[in-house]
């Protein structure tokens, strides 16, 4: 077993406290911690590991904190640029780091001062290749083209782009909605339109229209309060019983023309949490405990993250009381088909749907990001993933996932964004826990979830609780990049271990992406390549799918073809091709073996 290693960084004399990730509004986050230390008890099974290294690191200001890694390694770190920190105030929330999008060698990281662009190319190395002040978080990016679209939910922030926020309670300067920025001259991003929406945009789901390359959706979660409607026609407040136009219980559309950008505009505001049979707007969790020992959970009025899946033509929504599915066929109509909700969630916070489709993890942001939710005495399932599968469009629970390690009181931890890693045959997803760090798991057996991987670094401060960690963990084209709160930016790369060999890494890294967001899931797809064959004895091996003298003859027999010519090549792996397909009758594990013969066959008829 391939050890964890922890090391101590060299002290940085710049000692910056973060303070409050805004994730949630205040409103919200109220009634998050609302769950009592009673109710905790009463489930308080905690299975994380005390014993676990990452549960006793030394902390430290910047990276001069300990740090343990299993199996990734951190390859290149870069603080945060002088214009998104407030060095008089370095608690200054107004300047955290928020979620990443790619598009190319570069990727934007959000800040809720702007955004950074890094230069990527060598991503040992990247570089700050541009940034644009323009206050206002959430600072949620996706990109599309050449178009950059930005969340902006803060009432300071202005249309403009100014600096000096707005004080008036109504004002024509002011700006909440979505950005959009034309980046085709990556030094000089250009604002080109900003669409206003009506609780501002927590964040946005870029929706690419399947019919027309040339439009592209927006669906914008919007979590702050509603602005008046003095300040933007259209937008009230209220119960929907008492003001069936209330601009809660829904979400907004935007419809964007590529070309024409500046005509961007909101075209729906589906009620997608309406009663199908009373047609009531909040037709679904109405907020509150589920009963004795469970989570006081958010009414679901909301959503904070949906996820769209083109390629099966569903969407996933994390919406604060529910876990949802949404009809995306018509991009500018959602409709929902499905809704879950779960006793042991306070928040429903992003998703993830497996590669196949048939698998959809969400997360419960349990604390709304600012509070120890990693600590021995708070209950693995909750501030946890829990992993649904998929049948005839319905949920059905399937297990659970926590970050495994112990956290102290004066680290905020609890689950928060991340992506799929493309390893053929497996479901890999690496995901961030704030100061709880970044954790890489196999859920391809729902029901039993386990760790391959990780990367943390000790506590801030030790006296107390200072909020930063990583914000999102996302995989791209071979690399995996942290966006970390306060610290910066972090680039790691997996290692091979038990868990995961050198054959899987390598089919991983066939898969690339020109552009790339995970709520905006693309399906992976690998080329004909060796590793991809491998990749998947690999894991017969691994779980005894086929007898090791039939895996190292296969192993023996791809090693011989790899190295004949084309045409020969072809006729011994047709032939490989068809044993190994025969073999899937006796095996423990027929699909992984019928997995194994197609890739091989895909190889043979790469050289037709």
């Amino acid at each position: 077993m391939s050890s964890a290693s922890v090391t101590r960084r060299p002290r940085n004399a710049r000692a910056i406290a973060l303070l409050w990730p805004v994730c949630l509004t205040l409103a919200s986050l109220a009634a998050l911690t609302a769950a009592t230390s009673a109710a905790r008890a009463q489930t308080g099974d905690s299975s994380a590991k005390s014993d676990d290294p990452r549960s006793s690191l030394a902390g430290g200001h910047w990276v001069d904190a300990a740090e343990a890694s299993h199996n990734l390694d951190l390859i290149a770190h870069r603080a945060r640029p002088k214009d998104f920190i407030n060095t008089d105030d370095p608690g200054d929330f107004h300047f955290i780091n928020s979620d990443i999008a790619f598009s190319g060698h570069f990727a934007v990281q959000g800040n809720f001062n702007g955004f950074q662009i890094w230069d990527i190319s060598d991503p040992a190395s990247p570089t700050l290749r541009t940034s644009l002040v323009c206050p206002g978080g959430q600072g949620d990016p996706s990109i599309y083209g050449k178009l950059m679209f930005f969340s902006v939910e803060e009432r300071r922030a202005r249309v403009d782009c100014g600096t000096q926020g707005v004080t008036d309670s109504v004002s024509a300067d002011r700006f909440r909605g979505v950005r959009i920025f034309d980046i085709s001259d990556i030094d000089h991003p250009k604002q080109v339109a900003a669409v206003q929406t009506c609780r501002g945009s927590h964040t946005h789901t870029l929706v690419p229209d399947p019919k027309n390359p040339k439009v592209v959706y927006l669906y914008v979660s919007g979590t702050s309060p509603v602005r008046p409607g003095a300040e933007l026609a259209g937008c009230s407040t209220g119960a929907p019983d008492v003001n069936p136009n209330t601009s809660l219980f829904r979400i907004e559309v935007i419809r964007v023309p590529v070309d024409t950008p500046q005509a961007a505009k909101v075209v729906n505001a589906p009620r997608i949490f309406a009663d199908a049979a009373t047609g009531a707007a909040n037709g679904l969790w109405k907020g509150g405990s589920h009963g004795n020992g469970t989570q006081t959970t958010n009414v679901t009025d909301q959503c904070h993250d949906i996820t769209v899946y083109l390629a099966i033509g569903l969407g996933a929504g994390a919406c604060s009381g529910n876990g949802i599915l949404l009809d995306v066929r018509k991009p500018g109509d959602p409709k929902r088909i499905a809704d879950v909700s779960d006793p042991n969630f306070a928040y429903w916070h992003s998703a993830t749907f497996s590669n196949d489709g048939k698998k959809v993890i969400f997360t419960d942001e349990w604390g709304g990001g600012i509070a120890p939710r990693c600590r021995a005495t708070d209950p693995p399932k909750w501030g946890a993933d829990a992993i649904f599968t998929l049948v005839d469009n319905k949920f059905q629970l399937a297990g659970y996932y926590k970050m495994p390690a112990v956290q102290t009181d004066k680290e905020n931890c609890v689950a928060h964004n991340g992506s799929l890693i493309p390893v053929p045959g497996r479901d890999i997803m690496v995901q961030a826990w704030y100061q709880g760090g970044v954790s890489v798991f196999d859920f391809t057996d729902p029901a039993h979830p386990q760790e391959i991987a990780y990367f943390d670094r000790g506590p801030f401060d030790v006296n107390k609780l200072v909020l930063v960690g990583f914000w999102s963990a996302f995989w791209y084209n071979g690399y995996i990049y942290g966006s970390e709160i306060g610290r910066g930016l972090d680039v790691f790369q997996l290692k091979p271990s038990e868990y995961l060999s050198q054959s899987e890494i390598d089919a991983a890294n066939l898969v690339h992406f020109a552009q790339y967001k995970p709520s905006d899931q693309q399906k992976f797809t690998w080329p004909a390549s060796f590793a991809v064959a491998r990749a998947y004895l690999d894991q017969l091996k691994r779980k005894s799918g086929l007898s090791s003298d039939q895996t190292a003859q296969i192993a023996s027999e791809l090693d011989q073809a790899e190295h004949l010519q084309k045409r020969q090549q072809r006729g011994a792996l047709k032939k490989l091709a068809s044993q190994v397909s025969g073999d899937a009758k006796g095996s423990a594990d027929p699909d992984r073996v019928r997995a194994l013969a197609s890739s091989i066959k895909d190889l043979a008829n790469a050289n037709g």
